[in-house]
């Protein structure tokens, strides 16, 4: 199955799926009808500073391969777009090279982002409630882990993050509490090399 979903979050395994979305204006189209819950090609175009033409040309390729799809609208004149997820896992099934490297240029470009945005709280972190500055950060553990572990807790992860997404659907502005600010929370497990002493 190209693209699995269960509860809002989706392993993309497809190389062709992979492809389609490893392309740096998808992916900004993907964040921000995201961040808007629901966006028409015009109003996205405007957003990012592109024709109308190009937006939509992407945003088809995003629903081609289940990224993005039409959402409710008052009329129908021009109708608005949707994401289909909130979170994202990319996996090279087949193992082609291709296929990877699709998603390590998605690894790389959601590092970049959680980064840039973490950056960008730094800058503003003294304008914020406080109370906010006890939380949001980054948290860094090193572990020995085997390979059963990394995939419990990566699980744990899933099951502990998924009521959140469906409690607060995007879109739905009504679900969310007036207090309720988007978070970016983005899990980098990568397994280090060696020390000389095997350690």
């Amino acid at each position: 199955m190209p693209l699995e979903s269960d509860l809002g979050r989706r392993v993309v395994s497809d190389p062709l799926a992979l492809r389609a979305l490893a392309h740096p204006l998808r992916l900004k189209l993907c964040a921000l009808v995201g961040r808007e819950g629901s966006l028409t090609a015009a109003d996205a175009a405007r957003q990012l500073g592109i024709s109308q033409a190009l937006a939509s040309h992407h945003l088809r390729q995003l629903a081609k391969y289940g990224f993005v799809e039409h959402a409710d609208a008052g009329d129908n004149r021009e109708r608005p777009w949707r994401i289909t997820a909130v979170s994202h896992r990319f996996q090279a099934a087949d193992g082609s090279a291709e296929a990877w490297e699709s998603v390590e240029l998605l690894d790389r470009y959601f590092v970049e982002q959680a980064a840039a945005q973490l950056a960008d709280w730094q800058q503003r972190r003294a304008d914020e409630d406080p109370r906010w500055a006890e939380h949001v950060g980054v948290s860094q553990s090193l572990l020995y882990l085997t390979l059963e572990e990394l995939v419990e807790l990566k699980q744990r992860w899933d099951e502990i993050v998924a009521p959140l997404v469906h409690r607060r659907p995007l879109g739905d502005a009504r679900k969310r509490p007036v207090d309720a600010v988007p978070v970016n929370l983005t899990l980098v497990a990568a397994p280090l090399r060696p020390t000389p002493s095997g350690g």
